[in-house]
Protein backbone atom coordinates (compact mmCIF):
# COMPACT_ATOMS: atom_id res chain seq x y z
CA UNK A 1 0.00 0.00 0.00
CA UNK A 2 1.44 3.45 -1.15
CA UNK A 3 2.44 5.66 1.91
CA UNK A 4 1.58 9.36 0.86
CA UNK A 5 2.93 12.06 2.81
CA UNK A 6 2.08 15.51 3.49
CA UNK A 7 4.75 16.67 1.43
CA UNK A 8 2.73 15.21 -1.41
CA UNK A 9 -0.58 15.71 -0.32
CA UNK A 10 0.37 19.62 -0.95
CA UNK A 11 2.20 19.03 -4.06
CA UNK A 12 -0.39 16.96 -6.02
CA UNK A 13 -3.65 18.26 -4.80
CA UNK A 14 -3.24 21.91 -3.10
CA UNK A 15 -4.14 24.36 -5.68
CA UNK A 16 -1.79 27.18 -7.04
CA UNK A 17 -4.25 29.62 -5.46
CA UNK A 18 -7.01 29.31 -3.44
CA UNK A 19 -9.65 31.30 -1.06
CA UNK A 20 -7.97 32.88 2.34
CA UNK A 21 -9.96 30.73 4.16
CA UNK A 22 -9.25 27.32 2.41
CA UNK A 23 -5.54 27.98 2.69
CA UNK A 24 -5.38 29.61 6.27
CA UNK A 25 -8.16 27.64 8.10
CA UNK A 26 -9.36 24.56 6.05
CA UNK A 27 -5.82 22.84 4.36
CA UNK A 28 -3.41 22.92 7.71
CA UNK A 29 -6.06 20.32 8.69
CA UNK A 30 -7.46 19.04 5.69
CA UNK A 31 -3.90 17.57 4.42
CA UNK A 32 -3.28 16.33 7.43
CA UNK A 33 -6.41 14.04 7.30
CA UNK A 34 -5.94 13.26 3.92
CA UNK A 35 -2.53 11.85 4.84
CA UNK A 36 -4.18 9.98 7.20
CA UNK A 37 -7.03 8.45 5.58
CA UNK A 38 -5.31 7.53 2.58
CA UNK A 39 -2.74 5.62 4.08
CA UNK A 40 -4.92 3.95 6.61
CA UNK A 41 -8.56 3.72 4.94
CA UNK A 42 -10.04 2.85 1.39
CA UNK A 43 -12.90 5.92 2.23
CA UNK A 44 -13.65 7.16 -1.45
CA UNK A 45 -14.77 10.86 -2.36
CA UNK A 46 -18.02 9.99 -2.74
CA UNK A 47 -18.48 8.96 0.93
CA UNK A 48 -16.88 11.77 2.10
CA UNK A 49 -18.96 13.79 0.39
CA UNK A 50 -22.10 12.33 2.06
CA UNK A 51 -19.81 12.88 5.04
CA UNK A 52 -20.16 16.43 4.28
CA UNK A 53 -23.69 16.64 3.59
CA UNK A 54 -24.49 15.01 6.93
CA UNK A 55 -22.29 17.19 9.16
CA UNK A 56 -24.08 20.37 7.32
CA UNK A 57 -27.66 18.89 7.75
CA UNK A 58 -26.77 18.49 11.46
CA UNK A 59 -25.28 21.82 11.50
CA UNK A 60 -28.88 22.94 10.06
CA UNK A 61 -30.51 21.28 13.16
CA UNK A 62 -28.00 23.39 15.59
CA UNK A 63 -29.05 26.39 13.77
CA UNK A 64 -33.02 25.73 14.49
CA UNK A 65 -32.43 24.41 18.17
CA UNK A 66 -32.41 27.73 19.60
CA UNK A 67 -36.00 27.63 18.97
CA UNK A 68 -36.49 25.11 21.79
CA UNK A 69 -33.36 25.53 23.79
CA UNK A 70 -34.17 28.93 25.64
CA UNK A 71 -31.03 30.29 27.99
CA UNK A 72 -28.58 27.58 26.13
CA UNK A 73 -29.43 28.78 22.27
CA UNK A 74 -26.36 30.26 21.80
CA UNK A 75 -24.59 26.87 22.58
CA UNK A 76 -26.24 25.48 19.64
CA UNK A 77 -25.46 28.18 17.46
CA UNK A 78 -22.02 27.92 17.83
CA UNK A 79 -22.00 24.28 17.73
CA UNK A 80 -23.84 24.74 14.06
CA UNK A 81 -20.96 27.07 13.35
CA UNK A 82 -18.26 24.55 13.80
CA UNK A 83 -20.14 21.43 11.92
CA UNK A 84 -20.47 23.35 9.29
CA UNK A 85 -16.73 24.47 9.20
CA UNK A 86 -16.24 20.86 9.67
CA UNK A 87 -18.01 20.00 7.04
CA UNK A 88 -16.38 22.20 4.55
CA UNK A 89 -13.20 20.56 5.34
CA UNK A 90 -14.62 16.68 4.45
CA UNK A 91 -15.96 18.80 1.35
CA UNK A 92 -12.43 19.98 0.82
CA UNK A 93 -11.11 16.57 1.32
CA UNK A 94 -12.88 14.70 -1.17
CA UNK A 95 -11.52 16.66 -4.22
CA UNK A 96 -8.05 16.06 -2.51
CA UNK A 97 -8.43 12.18 -1.94
CA UNK A 98 -9.88 12.00 -5.54
CA UNK A 99 -6.45 13.55 -6.85
CA UNK A 100 -4.56 12.01 -4.98
CA UNK A 101 -5.51 8.59 -5.62
CA UNK A 102 -7.16 8.81 -9.47
CA UNK A 103 -10.60 7.82 -7.89
CA UNK A 104 -12.91 10.34 -9.16
CA UNK A 105 -15.94 10.79 -11.15
CA UNK A 106 -17.66 13.23 -13.14
CA UNK A 107 -20.72 12.21 -11.60
CA UNK A 108 -18.93 12.41 -8.26
CA UNK A 109 -18.13 15.68 -9.47
CA UNK A 110 -21.95 16.47 -9.47
CA UNK A 111 -23.00 15.42 -6.31
CA UNK A 112 -20.36 17.26 -4.53
CA UNK A 113 -21.51 20.32 -6.66
CA UNK A 114 -25.43 19.79 -5.72
CA UNK A 115 -24.53 18.99 -2.09
CA UNK A 116 -22.51 22.20 -1.25
CA UNK A 117 -25.60 24.40 -2.66
CA UNK A 118 -27.93 22.16 -0.94
CA UNK A 119 -26.15 22.37 2.24
CA UNK A 120 -25.34 26.11 2.21
CA UNK A 121 -29.15 26.71 1.79
CA UNK A 122 -30.48 24.70 4.43
CA UNK A 123 -27.74 25.67 7.13
CA UNK A 124 -28.43 29.78 6.12
CA UNK A 125 -32.41 29.22 5.59
CA UNK A 126 -32.12 27.16 9.51
CA UNK A 127 -30.04 29.98 10.92
CA UNK A 128 -32.11 32.78 9.54
CA UNK A 129 -35.75 31.49 9.85
CA UNK A 130 -34.60 30.32 13.79
CA UNK A 131 -33.86 33.51 14.67
CA UNK A 132 -36.97 35.33 13.33
CA UNK A 133 -38.72 32.77 14.96
CA UNK A 134 -36.85 33.45 18.46
CA UNK A 135 -36.57 37.20 17.99
CA UNK A 136 -39.76 38.25 15.77
CA UNK A 137 -37.49 40.44 13.67
CA UNK A 138 -38.32 40.63 10.26
CA UNK A 139 -35.33 41.74 9.08
CA UNK A 140 -34.05 37.79 8.89
CA UNK A 141 -36.45 37.44 6.64
CA UNK A 142 -36.05 40.23 4.39
CA UNK A 143 -32.21 39.24 4.37
CA UNK A 144 -32.57 35.26 3.47
CA UNK A 145 -33.68 36.07 -0.16
CA UNK A 146 -31.22 38.69 -0.73
CA UNK A 147 -28.40 36.00 0.24
CA UNK A 148 -29.86 33.35 -1.75
CA UNK A 149 -29.99 35.65 -5.02
CA UNK A 150 -26.10 36.54 -4.40
CA UNK A 151 -25.30 33.41 -3.53
CA UNK A 152 -27.29 32.23 -7.24
CA UNK A 153 -25.57 35.56 -9.07
CA UNK A 154 -22.07 34.62 -8.36
CA UNK A 155 -22.28 31.08 -9.82
CA UNK A 156 -23.80 32.66 -12.76
CA UNK A 157 -21.77 35.30 -13.22
CA UNK A 158 -18.83 33.22 -12.87
CA UNK A 159 -19.77 29.91 -14.87
CA UNK A 160 -20.29 32.89 -17.62
CA UNK A 161 -17.24 34.91 -16.82
CA UNK A 162 -15.44 31.77 -17.83
CA UNK A 163 -17.77 30.91 -20.80
CA UNK A 164 -16.91 34.17 -22.56
CA UNK A 165 -13.21 33.80 -21.45
CA UNK A 166 -12.68 30.23 -23.16
CA UNK A 167 -14.87 31.78 -26.47
CA UNK A 168 -12.22 34.84 -26.61
CA UNK A 169 -9.75 32.39 -25.75
CA UNK A 170 -11.04 29.88 -28.91
CA UNK A 171 -11.37 32.81 -31.15
CA UNK A 172 -8.10 33.54 -31.06
CA UNK A 173 -6.53 30.85 -31.52
CA UNK A 174 -8.34 29.73 -34.85
CA UNK A 175 -7.98 32.97 -36.40
CA UNK A 176 -4.15 32.95 -35.23
CA UNK A 177 -3.83 29.48 -37.01
CA UNK A 178 -2.82 27.92 -33.71
CA UNK A 179 -5.42 25.34 -33.64
CA UNK A 180 -2.82 22.66 -32.79
CA UNK A 181 -2.39 24.33 -29.26
CA UNK A 182 -6.38 24.61 -29.26
CA UNK A 183 -7.02 20.82 -29.72
CA UNK A 184 -4.44 20.26 -27.31
CA UNK A 185 -5.58 22.38 -24.55
CA UNK A 186 -9.04 20.51 -24.94
CA UNK A 187 -7.42 17.01 -24.72
CA UNK A 188 -5.30 18.45 -21.75
CA UNK A 189 -7.24 21.40 -19.48
CA UNK A 190 -8.65 19.91 -16.36
CA UNK A 191 -12.13 19.74 -15.53
CA UNK A 192 -13.28 23.40 -14.06
CA UNK A 193 -13.86 23.46 -10.40
CA UNK A 194 -17.04 24.93 -9.05
CA UNK A 195 -15.88 25.77 -5.59
CA UNK A 196 -13.10 27.11 -7.63
CA UNK A 197 -14.33 31.07 -7.96
CA UNK A 198 -11.04 32.03 -9.63
CA UNK A 199 -11.13 29.42 -12.11
CA UNK A 200 -12.29 31.73 -14.80
CA UNK A 201 -9.45 34.29 -14.23
CA UNK A 202 -6.63 34.79 -16.62
CA UNK A 203 -3.49 32.55 -15.36
CA UNK A 204 -1.35 34.03 -12.52
CA UNK A 205 2.46 33.32 -11.65
CA UNK A 206 2.44 31.24 -8.11
CA UNK A 207 5.92 33.47 -7.44
CA UNK A 208 5.30 36.58 -9.74
CA UNK A 209 8.42 39.29 -10.23
CA UNK A 210 8.78 41.97 -8.10
CA UNK A 211 6.39 45.09 -8.62
CA UNK A 212 6.41 48.29 -7.37
CA UNK A 213 3.21 50.29 -6.12
CA UNK A 214 0.97 49.17 -2.68
CA UNK A 215 -1.52 46.35 -4.68
CA UNK A 216 1.22 45.02 -7.02
CA UNK A 217 3.14 44.22 -4.16
CA UNK A 218 0.16 43.01 -1.71
CA UNK A 219 -1.20 41.13 -4.57
CA UNK A 220 2.11 39.19 -4.74
CA UNK A 221 2.54 38.50 -1.50
CA UNK A 222 -0.64 37.35 -1.73
CA UNK A 223 0.08 34.98 -4.35
CA UNK A 224 2.93 33.66 -3.04
CA UNK A 225 1.00 32.59 -0.05
CA UNK A 226 -1.23 30.34 -2.96
CA UNK A 227 -4.04 33.40 -1.38
CA UNK A 228 -5.80 34.35 -4.70
CA UNK A 229 -6.60 38.79 -5.02
CA UNK A 230 -10.03 37.74 -5.15
CA UNK A 231 -10.38 38.63 -1.66
CA UNK A 232 -14.27 37.43 -0.89
CA UNK A 233 -15.39 35.01 -2.83
CA UNK A 234 -18.32 32.28 -2.72
CA UNK A 235 -16.23 30.09 0.05
CA UNK A 236 -15.93 33.43 2.22
CA UNK A 237 -19.68 34.40 1.29
CA UNK A 238 -20.65 31.11 2.81
CA UNK A 239 -18.12 30.94 5.39
CA UNK A 240 -18.96 34.37 6.86
CA UNK A 241 -23.11 33.74 6.87
CA UNK A 242 -22.93 30.00 8.60
CA UNK A 243 -19.88 30.21 10.98
CA UNK A 244 -18.93 33.79 11.48
CA UNK A 245 -21.87 35.16 12.09
CA UNK A 246 -23.66 32.49 14.24
CA UNK A 247 -20.60 32.67 16.24
CA UNK A 248 -21.18 36.41 16.95
CA UNK A 249 -23.96 35.06 19.36
CA UNK A 250 -21.25 35.11 22.29
CA UNK A 251 -21.60 39.43 21.55
CA UNK A 252 -24.42 38.79 24.40
CA UNK A 253 -21.86 38.20 27.12
CA UNK A 254 -20.88 41.66 26.36
CA UNK A 255 -23.31 43.58 25.02
CA UNK A 256 -26.71 44.44 24.66
CA UNK A 257 -26.96 43.54 21.48
CA UNK A 258 -28.31 39.60 20.79
CA UNK A 259 -25.96 38.61 17.68
CA UNK A 260 -24.41 40.13 15.06
CA UNK A 261 -26.02 37.92 12.05
CA UNK A 262 -28.08 40.87 10.22
CA UNK A 263 -24.81 43.03 10.04
CA UNK A 264 -22.28 40.08 8.99
CA UNK A 265 -25.16 38.97 6.75
CA UNK A 266 -24.95 42.81 4.77
CA UNK A 267 -21.40 42.96 4.80
CA UNK A 268 -21.18 39.84 3.49
CA UNK A 269 -23.45 40.89 0.83
CA UNK A 270 -21.29 44.12 -0.26
CA UNK A 271 -18.32 42.39 -0.04
CA UNK A 272 -19.41 39.52 -2.44
CA UNK A 273 -20.80 42.13 -4.89
CA UNK A 274 -17.78 44.32 -4.70
CA UNK A 275 -15.39 41.80 -6.02
CA UNK A 276 -17.80 40.52 -8.45
CA UNK A 277 -17.93 43.97 -9.77
CA UNK A 278 -14.42 43.92 -10.58
CA UNK A 279 -14.45 40.39 -11.92
CA UNK A 280 -16.76 41.92 -14.19
CA UNK A 281 -14.70 45.12 -15.29
CA UNK A 282 -11.84 43.21 -15.48
CA UNK A 283 -13.48 41.06 -18.42
CA UNK A 284 -15.03 43.73 -19.60
CA UNK A 285 -11.26 44.76 -20.21
CA UNK A 286 -10.41 41.80 -21.82
CA UNK A 287 -13.20 41.74 -24.49
CA UNK A 288 -11.78 45.17 -25.39
CA UNK A 289 -8.43 44.00 -26.10
CA UNK A 290 -9.88 41.04 -27.44
CA UNK A 291 -11.41 42.97 -30.07
CA UNK A 292 -8.38 45.30 -30.84
CA UNK A 293 -6.22 41.55 -31.22
CA UNK A 294 -8.92 39.96 -33.32
CA UNK A 295 -8.96 43.40 -35.99
CA UNK A 296 -4.57 42.43 -35.55
CA UNK A 297 -5.13 39.03 -37.33
CA UNK A 298 -7.77 40.10 -39.39
CA UNK A 299 -5.85 42.60 -41.13
CA UNK A 300 -2.94 40.65 -41.07
CA UNK A 301 -2.07 38.91 -44.44
CA UNK A 302 -2.63 34.84 -44.39
CA UNK A 303 0.51 32.77 -43.04
CA UNK A 304 3.14 31.90 -45.53
CA UNK A 305 1.71 34.50 -48.48
CA UNK A 306 4.07 36.34 -50.25
CA UNK A 307 4.62 39.70 -51.93
CA UNK A 308 6.22 38.42 -55.29
CA UNK A 309 5.51 37.66 -58.79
Amino acid sequence: MSRFTLAQVKEETYKAKDAWWTVFLVDPLAGRLVVWTANRTNITPNQLTLGAGVLGLLSALCFVAPVWAGAAGWAWLVAGALLFHLSFVLDCMDGKIARLKGNGSVFGSWVDFVFDRIRFFGCVMALLIGQWVITGDAAYLIVAPVLVFFDLLRYLNGSQVAKTRKSMKQALAVASGDTDRLRDEAVSAPAADPEDDESADAPEKANPAPAKGLYPRVRNALLRRRVRPHLFSGIEFEMFLCVVAPITVVVAFFTPLNSLIIPVAVFSVLALAFFEVVLVLRLWKESRRFEVRRRELAAAPPAGSGTGG
